[in-house]
């Protein structure tokens, strides 16, 4: 009886716990509010800020910055048109270039970004900045870290039956809770139940990141159709290096070239739309 009652209950937080995604529509689990995880996205981004060298000036740096700016008014432009404002509440954005030869970029909660230089050679140019922009920015604007957070916190039991919230996750299992946040951002090597269950579903964020990312890119000005190019570029520069697609956090390269390529018409006359273009 006591089993029965404790799995209605797990049930009945997985149905509360639950919400969608702005555009796509997907729904998806969240056991924390994502506005619990920025007062740690800040913290976490000013350490990296204070342990890196940023760059403060520069035509990189100017680009990176132009580029942020432009994707982030599409991305309010989009969810005040759209009624979902409420995503952007507490956002602190910030964009900033890292010399670091690592070809990466992120962005944590609340519009916290970096591009490491690494990386802007593969981009080529401010378009090619704004395809990886605006996948970026996807990730936080659908709440893919809180997201991955409650994926990562239900695996590892820092929250059970009836509880929800960071506070809670961090009472029970502080260590397992701060390793799940540094593995957000490949700080912790992954476990049986990432590769089981979290590692799919992160592959479906990167995918609807994708997807997201070009309708703000072509929002913002930015021919979507570059991102084709781009991802060709990535996959090229891995050398074959890169893990199998069961083990590892994004999809294969010819399956985002894919799914990028059937999204395509729509973000192309967005981009149209938004240029006058014919």
């Amino acid at each position: 009886m006591k089993r029965f009652i404790a799995a209605s209950l797990a049930s009945l937080v997985l149905v509360v716990a639950c919400q969608k995604v702005p555009i796509t529509g997907r729904n998806q689990l969240m056991l924390i509010n994502s506005k619990e995880l920025l007062p740690m996205s800040f913290t976490s981004y000013k350490e990296v800020l204070d342990t890196s060298k940023v760059l403060r000036s520069g035509a990189q740096v100017d680009m990176v910055k132009r580029a942020g700016q432009r994707i982030k008014k599409s991305v309010e432009d989009y969810l005040i048109a759209n009624n979902y404002s409420q995503v952007l509440e507490g956002f602190q954005w910030e964009f900033n270039v890292i010399e670091n030869k690592t070809v990466n970029a992120w962005c944590m909660p609340g519009g916290k970004v970096v591009f490491y230089t690494g990386i802007l050679p593969l981009c080529r140019d401010e378009t090619g900045v704004a395809v990886v922009m605006g996948h970026e920015v996807s990730h936080a604007i659908a709440s893919h870290g809180a997201e991955r957070m409650s994926q990562g916190l239900l695996a590892q039991g820092a929250l059970t039956a009836g509880q929800v919230g960071l506070g809670v996750a961090m009472a029970n299992k502080p260590r397992e809770t701060q390793n799940i946040w540094m593995g957000l951002y490949g700080l912790a090597a992954p476990t049986a139940a990432s590769v089981g269950y979290i590692l799919p579903n992160s592959r479906n964020q990167e995918s609807e990141a994708d997807r997201l990312g070009l309708t703000f890119m072509a929002m913002a000005g930015y021919d979507p159709r570059v991102a084709v190019e781009f991802w060709q570029r990535m996959a090229q520069a891995s050398n074959g290096q890169k893990p199998p697609e069961w083990l590892s956090t994004h999809p294969a390269d010819n399956t985002r070239v894919s799914n990028l390529q059937k999204l395509m018409p729509n973000a192309v006359a967005l981009y149209k739309k938004s240029t006058g273009r014919k």
